[in-house]
């Protein structure tokens, strides 16, 4: 009886045994990225965008919700606007505030290439570049940044004081992430 009670369980649910494997259509690899979803049918403020902000000295993701996937200039784009109201009502700021550091940012294989304008020396600059590296590290396309001026490599400060013309990653400014 209990063998066929579990026969028609598993005959009925719906799942042809078949002798061979099928092809699934489009093929999918565990794995690999998921094909973005077309803008138009994301709910707004699904997608999740996520910006390195500054309190009390410390970088703290912060995560706003957005009606379609950022592109890489937005994402910088909306870093370099500074935090919200409620943000800033939450105590962040931003140490790119007044300063017009960037000129823009291209895509090349893994790496987020930033190009800066002439910059100037300030003391919160570890926390600027800490900024832009970790918010653009966020995302799923960029392991790692670069920033260029005047076409040739620029040494920016890591989080222990050095400077670098080597891409650079999150963890070059773990010791200045703080969870929120």
């Amino acid at each position: 009886m209990a063998a066929l009670v579990a026969g028609l369980l598993l005959g009925g649910c719906g799942v042809p045994a078949d002798r061979t494997p099928r092809t699934i259509d489009p093929p999918v690899t565990i794995g690999s990225p998921e094909t973005p979803t077309a803008p138009a049918s994301l709910p707004p403020g699904s997608v999740v965008e996520k910006l390195y902000l500054v309190r009390d000295g410390r970088l703290i993701g912060v995560e706003r919700r957005i009606g379609r996937p950022a592109s890489l200039d937005q994402q910088l784009n909306d870093l370099l606007a500074g935090p919200t109201e409620q943000e800033r009502n939450n105590g962040f700021g931003s140490a790119l505030e007044g300063t017009d550091l960037i000129i823009g940012a291209a895509l090349d294989g893994g790496t987020a290439v930033v190009t800066v304008g002439d910059t100037t020396i300030r003391n919160d600059e570890v926390l600027a570049y800490g900024q832009i590296v970790c918010t653009l590290a966020s995302r799923d396309d960029v392991a790692n940044v670069r920033f260029l001026q005047d076409g040739r490599p620029l040494e920016v400060p890591r989080a222990d004081g050095s400077l670098t013309s080597e891409p650079l990653t999150t963890a070059d400014y773990a010791n200045l992430i703080s969870a929120r």
